[in-house]
Protein backbone atom coordinates (compact mmCIF):
# COMPACT_ATOMS: atom_id res chain seq x y z
CA UNK A 1 0.00 0.00 0.00
CA UNK A 2 2.69 2.17 -0.07
CA UNK A 3 2.82 4.70 -2.26
CA UNK A 4 6.06 4.23 -5.36
CA UNK A 5 8.66 6.22 -4.67
CA UNK A 6 11.96 6.87 -6.59
CA UNK A 7 14.01 6.57 -3.21
CA UNK A 8 12.42 3.41 -1.99
CA UNK A 9 13.73 0.28 -3.36
CA UNK A 10 11.84 -3.15 -2.97
CA UNK A 11 12.94 -6.56 -3.59
CA UNK A 12 10.90 -8.70 -5.71
CA UNK A 13 10.95 -11.56 -3.72
CA UNK A 14 8.65 -12.22 -1.00
CA UNK A 15 10.17 -13.83 2.62
CA UNK A 16 8.70 -16.44 4.84
CA UNK A 17 10.00 -16.10 8.82
CA UNK A 18 11.00 -19.75 10.11
CA UNK A 19 11.70 -19.54 13.88
CA UNK A 20 12.96 -22.07 16.15
CA UNK A 21 11.77 -23.68 18.88
CA UNK A 22 12.83 -26.49 21.62
CA UNK A 23 10.03 -27.83 22.57
CA UNK A 24 9.48 -25.72 25.47
CA UNK A 25 12.80 -26.59 27.44
CA UNK A 26 14.52 -23.39 28.41
CA UNK A 27 18.40 -22.80 28.30
CA UNK A 28 20.09 -22.93 30.30
CA UNK A 29 22.13 -19.64 31.86
CA UNK A 30 25.27 -20.49 30.87
CA UNK A 31 24.77 -21.76 27.34
CA UNK A 32 25.32 -19.47 24.33
CA UNK A 33 22.47 -17.61 23.23
CA UNK A 34 20.90 -15.89 19.51
CA UNK A 35 22.35 -16.75 16.38
CA UNK A 36 24.86 -18.95 18.34
CA UNK A 37 22.41 -21.75 19.63
CA UNK A 38 21.33 -22.07 15.86
CA UNK A 39 24.17 -21.80 13.92
CA UNK A 40 25.11 -25.69 13.39
CA UNK A 41 21.43 -27.12 13.12
CA UNK A 42 19.86 -24.15 10.84
CA UNK A 43 22.37 -21.14 9.47
CA UNK A 44 25.06 -24.01 8.13
CA UNK A 45 22.94 -26.34 6.83
CA UNK A 46 21.28 -23.68 4.80
CA UNK A 47 24.44 -22.40 3.79
CA UNK A 48 25.87 -25.16 2.64
CA UNK A 49 22.24 -25.68 -0.01
CA UNK A 50 23.19 -22.38 -0.95
CA UNK A 51 19.67 -20.94 0.85
CA UNK A 52 19.94 -16.95 1.55
CA UNK A 53 18.79 -15.83 4.60
CA UNK A 54 18.10 -12.55 6.49
CA UNK A 55 18.86 -12.73 10.13
CA UNK A 56 17.00 -10.99 13.08
CA UNK A 57 17.84 -11.87 16.24
CA UNK A 58 14.88 -10.07 19.19
CA UNK A 59 15.10 -9.35 22.92
CA UNK A 60 12.57 -12.50 22.63
CA UNK A 61 14.06 -15.15 19.91
CA UNK A 62 15.43 -15.23 16.98
CA UNK A 63 13.85 -15.37 13.29
CA UNK A 64 15.24 -16.55 10.05
CA UNK A 65 13.50 -15.20 6.76
CA UNK A 66 14.13 -17.45 4.15
CA UNK A 67 12.46 -16.77 0.34
CA UNK A 68 9.26 -18.39 -0.52
CA UNK A 69 10.72 -20.15 -3.63
CA UNK A 70 13.59 -21.95 -1.24
CA UNK A 71 11.03 -23.36 1.21
CA UNK A 72 10.95 -26.92 -0.97
CA UNK A 73 14.88 -26.69 -0.24
CA UNK A 74 14.94 -25.47 3.17
CA UNK A 75 11.98 -28.40 4.26
CA UNK A 76 14.25 -31.12 2.56
CA UNK A 77 16.86 -29.76 4.36
CA UNK A 78 15.64 -29.30 8.05
CA UNK A 79 13.24 -31.83 8.01
CA UNK A 80 16.13 -34.42 9.02
CA UNK A 81 16.90 -32.32 12.52
CA UNK A 82 13.27 -31.07 13.30
CA UNK A 83 9.73 -31.47 13.11
CA UNK A 84 8.56 -28.54 11.06
CA UNK A 85 5.07 -26.74 11.27
CA UNK A 86 3.35 -24.37 9.25
CA UNK A 87 0.78 -21.60 10.80
CA UNK A 88 -2.69 -21.93 8.93
CA UNK A 89 -6.01 -20.28 10.06
CA UNK A 90 -4.17 -19.93 13.49
CA UNK A 91 -2.79 -23.55 13.94
CA UNK A 92 0.19 -25.43 13.72
CA UNK A 93 -0.05 -28.29 11.06
CA UNK A 94 2.99 -30.64 10.58
CA UNK A 95 4.85 -30.78 7.51
CA UNK A 96 6.47 -33.62 5.98
CA UNK A 97 9.11 -33.47 3.64
CA UNK A 98 7.23 -34.81 0.44
CA UNK A 99 5.07 -31.97 1.65
CA UNK A 100 7.51 -29.26 0.66
CA UNK A 101 9.92 -30.90 -1.29
CA UNK A 102 7.86 -31.10 -4.87
CA UNK A 103 10.54 -30.11 -7.49
CA UNK A 104 13.60 -30.00 -4.94
CA UNK A 105 16.64 -30.41 -7.19
CA UNK A 106 19.70 -30.84 -5.04
CA UNK A 107 22.04 -27.52 -5.81
CA UNK A 108 25.22 -27.61 -7.76
CA UNK A 109 28.41 -26.74 -5.74
CA UNK A 110 29.19 -23.39 -5.73
CA UNK A 111 31.88 -21.36 -5.06
CA UNK A 112 33.49 -20.70 -1.80
CA UNK A 113 31.64 -18.00 -0.31
CA UNK A 114 33.00 -14.25 -0.62
CA UNK A 115 34.40 -13.79 2.88
CA UNK A 116 33.54 -10.22 3.83
CA UNK A 117 35.62 -7.25 5.65
CA UNK A 118 34.39 -7.11 9.28
CA UNK A 119 34.44 -3.82 11.53
CA UNK A 120 34.75 -3.55 15.27
CA UNK A 121 33.44 0.08 16.37
CA UNK A 122 33.73 1.22 19.53
CA UNK A 123 30.08 2.25 20.35
CA UNK A 124 28.50 -0.11 23.02
CA UNK A 125 24.79 -1.12 22.95
CA UNK A 126 21.92 -2.51 24.82
CA UNK A 127 19.33 -5.17 23.78
CA UNK A 128 16.37 -4.15 25.77
CA UNK A 129 12.27 -4.86 25.64
CA UNK A 130 9.33 -2.80 26.43
CA UNK A 131 6.13 -3.24 28.11
CA UNK A 132 3.68 -2.93 25.15
CA UNK A 133 1.44 -0.97 27.50
CA UNK A 134 3.98 1.55 28.46
CA UNK A 135 4.79 2.38 24.49
CA UNK A 136 2.94 5.73 24.32
CA UNK A 137 4.96 7.02 27.16
CA UNK A 138 8.20 6.65 24.81
CA UNK A 139 6.69 7.13 21.54
CA UNK A 140 7.69 10.67 21.08
CA UNK A 141 11.40 9.90 22.02
CA UNK A 142 11.29 6.62 19.58
CA UNK A 143 10.27 8.60 16.78
CA UNK A 144 13.09 11.41 17.08
CA UNK A 145 15.74 8.94 17.36
CA UNK A 146 14.19 6.71 14.46
CA UNK A 147 14.14 9.44 12.26
CA UNK A 148 15.31 12.91 13.09
CA UNK A 149 19.13 11.92 15.64
CA UNK A 150 21.14 10.70 13.11
CA UNK A 151 23.42 11.91 11.55
CA UNK A 152 24.48 11.45 7.50
CA UNK A 153 25.44 8.19 6.66
CA UNK A 154 29.73 7.58 6.53
CA UNK A 155 31.48 7.17 3.78
CA UNK A 156 30.84 3.43 2.86
CA UNK A 157 34.63 2.29 2.75
CA UNK A 158 35.21 3.30 6.24
CA UNK A 159 38.01 1.14 7.43
CA UNK A 160 38.26 -0.16 10.85
CA UNK A 161 40.41 2.30 12.34
CA UNK A 162 38.24 5.28 11.43
CA UNK A 163 35.18 3.55 12.78
CA UNK A 164 35.28 5.12 16.26
CA UNK A 165 31.47 4.59 16.47
CA UNK A 166 28.57 3.87 14.35
CA UNK A 167 24.99 5.03 14.89
CA UNK A 168 22.74 2.35 14.88
CA UNK A 169 19.32 1.91 16.53
CA UNK A 170 16.70 -1.19 15.65
CA UNK A 171 13.16 -1.29 16.79
CA UNK A 172 11.07 -4.72 16.18
CA UNK A 173 7.30 -5.08 16.92
CA UNK A 174 6.57 -8.86 16.80
CA UNK A 175 3.22 -10.55 17.75
CA UNK A 176 2.80 -7.65 20.73
CA UNK A 177 6.41 -8.05 21.76
CA UNK A 178 8.87 -5.04 21.79
CA UNK A 179 13.08 -5.38 21.19
CA UNK A 180 15.51 -2.29 20.53
CA UNK A 181 18.58 -2.31 20.16
CA UNK A 182 20.75 0.95 20.98
CA UNK A 183 24.00 2.53 21.76
CA UNK A 184 24.55 3.14 25.94
CA UNK A 185 24.46 6.66 25.20
CA UNK A 186 20.88 6.71 23.46
CA UNK A 187 19.39 4.49 26.23
CA UNK A 188 20.24 7.71 28.71
CA UNK A 189 17.85 9.89 26.39
CA UNK A 190 14.49 7.29 27.77
CA UNK A 191 13.24 6.94 31.14
CA UNK A 192 15.12 3.93 33.05
CA UNK A 193 12.18 2.31 35.08
CA UNK A 194 10.20 1.78 31.24
CA UNK A 195 13.13 0.14 29.39
CA UNK A 196 13.92 -3.67 30.44
CA UNK A 197 17.30 -5.69 30.31
CA UNK A 198 18.44 -9.16 31.10
CA UNK A 199 19.21 -9.00 35.34
CA UNK A 200 22.76 -8.90 34.31
CA UNK A 201 21.90 -5.52 32.50
CA UNK A 202 25.34 -6.29 30.11
CA UNK A 203 26.37 -4.07 27.28
CA UNK A 204 27.11 -5.48 23.56
CA UNK A 205 29.93 -4.61 20.96
CA UNK A 206 29.06 -4.71 17.72
CA UNK A 207 31.04 -6.33 14.89
CA UNK A 208 29.94 -5.32 11.48
CA UNK A 209 30.17 -7.12 8.41
CA UNK A 210 30.74 -5.79 4.75
CA UNK A 211 32.51 -3.37 2.86
CA UNK A 212 29.86 -2.48 0.59
CA UNK A 213 25.94 -3.47 0.51
CA UNK A 214 25.82 -7.13 0.57
CA UNK A 215 22.06 -7.34 -0.86
CA UNK A 216 19.87 -10.37 -0.44
CA UNK A 217 20.95 -12.75 -2.97
CA UNK A 218 24.46 -13.83 -1.41
CA UNK A 219 24.38 -17.32 0.45
CA UNK A 220 26.62 -17.64 3.75
CA UNK A 221 27.02 -14.74 4.99
CA UNK A 222 25.33 -15.41 8.45
CA UNK A 223 27.15 -18.83 8.48
CA UNK A 224 30.68 -17.39 8.11
CA UNK A 225 30.01 -15.38 11.48
CA UNK A 226 27.77 -17.63 13.49
CA UNK A 227 29.75 -20.79 12.43
CA UNK A 228 33.41 -19.19 14.51
CA UNK A 229 31.14 -18.41 17.29
CA UNK A 230 29.57 -21.42 17.90
CA UNK A 231 32.61 -23.14 17.78
CA UNK A 232 33.63 -21.02 21.04
CA UNK A 233 30.25 -21.15 22.66
CA UNK A 234 29.98 -16.90 22.14
CA UNK A 235 26.81 -15.54 22.50
CA UNK A 236 25.64 -13.11 19.67
CA UNK A 237 22.31 -11.45 18.49
CA UNK A 238 22.55 -11.07 14.83
CA UNK A 239 20.69 -8.44 12.42
CA UNK A 240 20.78 -8.43 8.83
CA UNK A 241 19.91 -5.65 7.12
CA UNK A 242 20.28 -4.66 2.72
CA UNK A 243 24.01 -2.70 3.56
CA UNK A 244 25.60 -5.00 6.07
CA UNK A 245 24.77 -7.48 8.72
CA UNK A 246 25.41 -7.00 12.74
CA UNK A 247 26.46 -9.36 15.21
CA UNK A 248 26.26 -8.55 18.77
CA UNK A 249 28.43 -10.08 21.25
CA UNK A 250 29.27 -9.77 24.62
CA UNK A 251 31.63 -6.79 25.42
CA UNK A 252 34.05 -8.48 27.33
CA UNK A 253 34.29 -10.97 24.85
CA UNK A 254 35.01 -8.62 21.52
CA UNK A 255 38.81 -8.94 21.47
CA UNK A 256 37.97 -13.00 21.19
CA UNK A 257 35.69 -12.30 18.64
CA UNK A 258 37.75 -10.32 16.54
CA UNK A 259 40.46 -12.79 16.56
CA UNK A 260 38.55 -15.76 15.99
CA UNK A 261 37.09 -13.57 12.49
CA UNK A 262 40.69 -12.12 11.74
CA UNK A 263 41.66 -16.34 11.91
CA UNK A 264 39.21 -17.18 9.68
CA UNK A 265 39.60 -14.43 6.86
CA UNK A 266 43.22 -15.10 6.90
CA UNK A 267 42.77 -19.12 6.83
CA UNK A 268 40.20 -18.90 3.50
CA UNK A 269 42.64 -16.51 1.72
Amino acid sequence: ELPASEFMQVADSTWLVLSVVSNGREPSGCQATGVTKIARSVIAPLAEHHVSVLMLSTYQTDFILVRERDLPVVIHTLAGEFDIYKEESGECVPVTCDDGSNGFLKPKPAASPTLHPVQSPQTRFCVLTVAPDTLPAIATMLIDVLFYSHGPPREAGASSQDLDSITFFSFSLIEGYISIVMDAETQKRFPSDLLLTSSTGELWRMVRIGGQPLGFDECGIVAQIAEPLAAADISAYYISTFNFDHALVPEEGIAEVIQLLQQRQESGR
